[in-house]
């Protein structure tokens, strides 16, 4: 287990110091450099992890910001092999923790992207470890009881699809005989009410923020539209993130650990655990206006791994071919992941298959601009920067770093919209940089902010020895903030 979690930390700590941090990570690191309780995104956890990494390293540097995170999920590779161990045995345990590295979802993007998902996942396999524990004691264990009110506080101070796996851990306490038990008892209420105030901060900020956090994410379930075979695109692509021959395994358990019911006592956990986010966003996906990302669903399958791991151990202890062809296969698509992606980023071949559009544009870091806009004179005047989607001042923002100010002037700024001071800009020149843009487009685009407008030369983003992204650039003067 040890050699498991060092080989792949190492692999991840490689990746973190030569991959450029992607869309949402920059924006992240970016939008966080402002201590907050809150953020409008997530909950701020994640956020305050990257601002601590920043601080104590003094650098924004991909490896730095993302170390937390790699951490983390060494942690949470040992707390799984223990939860699974409990549960069904150490060989269980050993195959529920490779699986889950070998799952791109969690052992790449959870494992080393500066992400909400990270601690989440995490703090939830630390709760259900606890309250693993603490179903297992005949009576007391309030140390176990508040330890999961705990972790969990902490995952929902991550992300907030935490709930989901929480009312799963209450649907486990109403339907089995000794869960019913505990619920006669003070422990369960002290650690939800443990949970509660680990989460403060997040409902008091968003009490005094109008609630931003909440109806942002809630809204993303809200809709008018009928996608009927939406349920099948999100359940093919959640197969595609975890690998389709680890996805297909945990489905046929998670049914089968349904059928079993409440008297298999640790599959009926699992089941618990996994079944509301599983279940919930490809019903949602139906009804929903905006995209369910694939992602989303992920805390419920981090609950279906031990199920996959006991019966990959036993098919190992009976000698079956399938163990073998499934480790070797998920080997070889990381391998053959992992060699291209670190060969374009230092040759640049795959976009001769992608009709020119280099794939890894969103991981190259801006940080190139800087020194540009330096020999143009731009960072000394007009030394504001503007971008129209939250993405771009993202990427922007945790280029230019944090002394030079950039706003975002679109109608969807996210946390920029809660950071910037617009009115303190008034009469100030601004440079927009505005992917896809031209001139036209971003005249109509601030039309009424501005005196004048005057199209820059564009920039270029460099990607080995190439020109990988063309940034149009355009001067704004006299800004005036819309009333």
């Amino acid at each position: 287990m040890g050699l498991l979690i060092a080989a792949s930390a190492a692999l991840r700590l490689m990746l973190g110091a030569a991959v450029g941090l992607g869309v949402d990570e920059s924006y992240m690191v970016a939008a966080g450099r402002r201590f907050a309780w809150g953020y409008y995104d997530h909950p701020p956890l994640a956020w305050w992890l990257a601002h601590l990494a920043a601080s104590v390293f003094g650098t924004e540097a991909g490896v730095a910001v993302r170390l937390p995170f790699i951490a983390l999920f060494a942690g949470s590779q040992w707390l799984m092999f223990r939860f699974a161990s409990r549960l069904y045995g150490a060989e269980s345990g050993l195959w529920a923790a490779i699986a889950l590295t070998l799952a791109p979802v969690f052992g790449l993007t959870t494992g080393g992207w500066v992400l909400p998902d990270g601690p989440l996942t995490a703090a939830l396999l630390a709760a259900a470890l606890a309250l693993q524990r603490a179903l297992a004691a005949k009576e007391g264990r309030w140390g176990a009881w508040l330890g999961a009110g705990l972790f969990f506080g902490l995952a929902l101070l991550s992300k907030y699809t935490a709930l989901l796996v929480g009312l799963g851990a209450l649907l486990y306490l109403l339907t089995t005989p000794d869960g019913r038990r505990w619920l006669a008892r003070p422990q369960p209420y002290a650690a939800a009410a443990v949970a509660v105030i680990v989460f403060a901060p997040t409902l008091l900020w968003n009490a005094r923020h109008g609630f931003a956090s909440f109806a942002f994410q809630g809204g993303r379930a809200l809709g008018a539209a009928f996608h009927p075979f939406a349920p099948f695109t999100v359940l093919g692509g959640e197969a595609l993130y975890l690998l389709p021959w680890i996805w297909a395994p945990m489905i046929v358990a998670l049914f089968a650990a349904g059928r079993r019911g409440p008297e298999a006592r640790a599959d009926w956990l699992c089941f618990c655990l996994s079944l509301f986010p599983i279940v919930l966003f490809p019903i949602i996906a139906v009804w929903s206006r905006q995209r369910v990302l694939f992602h989303w669903a992920a805390p419920g399958y981090l609950f279906l791994f031990p199920l996959l791991g006991r019966m990959l151990a036993e098919g190992v202890a009976v000698r079956r071919v399938w163990v073998r062809a499934w480790l070797g296969l998920s080997l070889g698509v990381w391998a053959l992941g992992l060699a291209a992606a670190l060969s374009d980023l230092r040759w640049n071949w795959l976009e001769k298959f992608t009709h020119g559009k280099d794939p890894v544009v969103e991981v190259l870091d801006w940080t190139p601009l800087r020194d540009e806009l330096a020999s143009r004179g731009l960072l000394a005047k007009p030394g504001v920067f503007a971008a129209l989607r939250w993405q771009d001042a993202g990427k922007l923002a945790y280029a230019l770093g944090s002394d030079v100010p950039v706003v975002c002037l679109g109608n969807d700024p996210r946390e920029f919209g809660l950071i910037q001071n617009l009115a303190a800009l008034r009469g100030r020149d601004i440079v927009l940089i505005a992917p896809n843009y031209d001139f036209p487009r971003l005249q109509r685009a601030v039309e009424g902010r501005f005196q004048s407008l005057t199209a820059l030369a564009p920039l270029q983003l460099p990607h080995a020895g190439k020109t990988a992204l063309v940034l149009p650039a355009f001067l704004g003067r006299g800004f005036q903030p819309a009333r």
